[in-house]
């Protein structure tokens, strides 16, 4: 089931988000670490009404943020709309024990689906250059690569922007 994020999800989610990072570090993809994310960015995302949880036998195993807000440090990127009517897609993450089993696709099917039914002209993301695994899940999807940012506390390593236009 994929419901809307409330307080009471935090710390399930910082416990789940602790072990992707620890999963992505044990494969040599230093992308999460003790900066990010963090509990404040969840908390903002329930007070915006973006967070969307994955919920499995009553557990918190997934988490997707589907934003309208754009971050200032997407600004420079030759994006392929124009910057007025997109939905950004922040801190998708999937339990250690469950990746691989199409929950993450799941999720970026509702995000797509309700920036459809929404009239939203695209979707625009992030990740990190070093975690070819989720380059290669956003480009089958249909995400184009545009450019790269930086997020100084996470790596020293370019984030890699993408679109896809609806």
């Amino acid at each position: 089931m994929i419901r809307k994020g409330s307080p009471k999800d935090i710390e399930p989610i910082m416990q789940m988000c602790r072990a992707c990072a620890k999963h992505m570090i044990s494969k040599g993809i230093y992308q999460w670490n003790e900066h990010y994310p963090n509990a404040s960015a969840f908390e903002n995302d329930i007070q915006r009404k973006e967070l969307y949880i994955l919920e499995i036998d009553e557990q918190v195993k997934g988490t997707i943020v589907v934003s309208t807000f754009m971050d200032e440090e997407y600004i420079p990127i030759e994006w392929l709309t124009e910057n007025k009517n997109n939905i950004y897609i922040h801190r998708l993450a999937i339990d250690p024990e469950l990746q691989g089993k199409g929950y993450a696709q799941q999720l970026m099917d509702f995000a797509e689906q309700y920036a459809i039914d929404n009239n939203y002209s695209s979707i625009r993301l992030d990740t990190f250059s070093q975690n070819k695994r989720n380059q290669k899940f956003y480009e089958l999807r249909g995400y184009k690569r545009l450019g790269d940012i930086y997020f100084p506390k996470q790596s020293e390593f370019p984030f890699h922007c993408y679109e896809l236009v609806l």
